[in-house]
């Protein structure tokens, strides 16, 4: 008996980079478990962590296929050898600390990917507290996308960006030069360079621990926001000497929220 196209469920790859991550992985990791769609491929890309990272992954219910334990360039590097070992059709992003906000998140995204016009799918993100992450800190309301918009200082949060595996493979993958931004100069690269079709899903889907690397020091900041600047250099688009005022001015509004 042959089966119908319809019943055959995309495959969802999601790739978690982690290093000395045994503080918060369970979370990450439990998160992705409890997802009540069920074709799920989880792929771990560890920096050769010094403790217990790979051992409580291991030793817990989890949906990873695939763990890869070596020395790695940074988070980048290691999201870029997860993204081309995934064998899904849509692939996503999480990071060691941070978790999905409910168990329907993914059904929500396949839904979504649906349309075959489709190429991406992002929605909201919340930050929390690391240790009392019922705490909302800071609320990410993303918004749909507008022609310009990153050039007005919008941006989908990152861990809530789904992708086609076939779009990375044409546009390609996280452009190690940029060590802070290279997820903004992806998401630059595929939406307002190349035009991706994209859909917005108006709902909180990761809670995100405060204290990552791009918001852990004014330095960084800084450092960030010159990065994005030379992501537009980059992909030939012209942005405007204000653009690190559009940047900031949304995310002082997410603290108000």
């Amino acid at each position: 008996m042959s089966i119908e196209k319809q019943d055959i469920k995309p495959l969802v790859s999601i790739v978690t980079g982690t290093y000395n991550s045994s503080k918060f992985i369970s979370d990450c990791v439990k998160s992705i478990n409890d997802q009540v769609y069920d074709n799920i491929e989880h792929i771990i890309i560890d920096g050769n962590s010094k403790d217990n990272t790979v051992s409580i992954i291991e030793n817990m219910p989890n949906r990873v296929s695939k763990i890869i334990s070596e020395k790695d360039d940074g988070i980048y590097d290691a999201m870029n050898k997860g993204l081309k070992l995934a064998e899904g059709d849509i692939l996503g992003i999480l990071n060691s600390d941070d978790f999905y906000n409910s168990n329907e998140v993914i059904q929500s995204v396949v839904k979504a990917f649906e349309d075959p016009n489709i190429d991406c799918v992002y929605g909201d993100l919340v930050y929390v507290e690391q240790l009392n992450t019922d705490k909302v800190v800071r609320n990410w309301v993303t918004g749909p996308y507008k022609e310009n918009a990153f050039k007005k200082g919008w941006h989908p949060a990152h861990p809530s960006f789904f992708v086609r595996n076939s779009i990375y493979k044409k546009l390609g993958y996280f452009d190690l030069n940029f060590g802070l931004a290279a997820d903004f100069e992806l998401m630059l690269r595929f939406l307002e360079k190349n035009k991706i079709k994209g859909t917005y899903l108006p709902t909180p889907m990761v809670r995100m621990r405060l204290g990552g690397a791009t918001n852990k020091s004014l330095k960084n900041i800084l450092q960030g926001n010159k990065e994005c600047v030379e992501a537009f250099k980059a992909n030939d688009l012209k942005v405007s000497a204000a653009y690190p005022l559009y940047r900031l001015l949304p995310k002082l509004k997410q603290f108000l929220k």
